[in-house]
């Protein structure tokens, strides 16, 4: 899906994680992989783009779609990952994941996405998922899969922000969500962020990760919609991941934002496969 934003390019990015050989690197690791296909999504071009939040109604049907997919999943008690598309898709799948009782939610993301309506410059809806799921922002999607607040903001960790909107970072700062900018992960290391981070959630048994690949620093993925220096490099990467999976707590996960267009020989697809094997089982030892 590529309706919560301007920049066309990232409806491909599921199809480029899929080329990059996810599903053979995950039976590897000895997981029996279910590929569900891809969730209908009008193109941009059929739905009208204008005001505060614009493609409402489009974006709200996709994510209730994908809201029905991941409950079938949660049902299941499967690990589910959802392949974007744009970081909108997270109104649907955390909607899913925090039904069965409290979930923490680990944001990995060069932005916040904690705008809303009202104080988003763009009116993109996906700069606005983290709100939406904090229960704020246009009622139809506040309300997907079923009325108001799907997780509570001290249950939420923000970690690798380093692009934030005027009036977002006012919001943010008083929200209540745990943000770990990039000054803190240079000042503290990945260890030890992401060790705080399981800490904080540490009343909660399951976690679901979304992880925005523009994350990472332009230089290690480049193929992304939004792309912002100064981010994580590899190995801070696959660290993050590594300590998360070896927790045992994350259950579900979004991986969003990669665009093929802007990459260079899928190079951040691949990437994208390296870190959800890391979270998934990968070792090095």
């Amino acid at each position: 899906m590529d309706l919560g934003q301007n920049r066309r390019g990232v409806d491909m990015g599921p199809s480029a994680v899929r080329y990059a050989g996810l599903q053979a690197r995950l039976a590897r690791l000895g997981h029996e992989v279910h590929d569900e296909g891809n969730v209908y999504v009008p193109n941009p071009e059929e739905e009208v783009a204008e005001g505060k939040a614009r493609r409402l109604e489009a974006v709200t049907a996709v994510c209730k779609d994908i809201y029905t997919i991941g409950r079938k999943c949660a049902e299941c008690d499967e690990f589910a990952i959802f392949l974007g598309g744009d970081h909108s898709i997270s109104i649907g799948t955390v909607a899913a994941a925090a039904q069965d009782g409290p979930i923490g939610l680990i944001w990995v993301d060069a932005h916040g996405d904690f705008n809303t309506p009202e104080s988003s410059p763009s009116g993109n809806i996906h700069g606005m998922p983290v709100a939406v799921l904090a229960g704020q922002g246009p009622e139809p999607l506040v309300n997907v899969g079923y009325p108001g607040v799907k997780v509570h903001p001290t249950h939420m960790v923000q970690i690798g922000i380093r692009n934030l909107d005027p009036a977002e970072r006012d919001r943010l700062t008083h929200s209540g969500i745990s943000v770990y900018t990039m000054r803190h992960l240079d000042e503290l290391g990945m260890a030890a962020v992401a060790r705080q981070a399981l800490d904080r959630l540490r009343h909660v048994a399951r976690i679901h990760l979304s992880l925005d690949l523009d994350c990472l620093d332009p230089s290690e993925a480049p193929g992304v919609g939004t792309p912002i220096p100064g981010g994580l490099t590899y190995r801070e990467a696959h660290l993050l991941m590594e300590i998360l999976g070896d927790s045992g707590r994350v259950t579900s996960m979004d991986v969003v934002e990669i665009n093929p267009i802007l990459d260079e020989g899928n190079k951040t697809a691949e990437l994208a496969v390296e870190l959800v094997a890391s979270l998934l089982g990968q070792r090095i030892l």
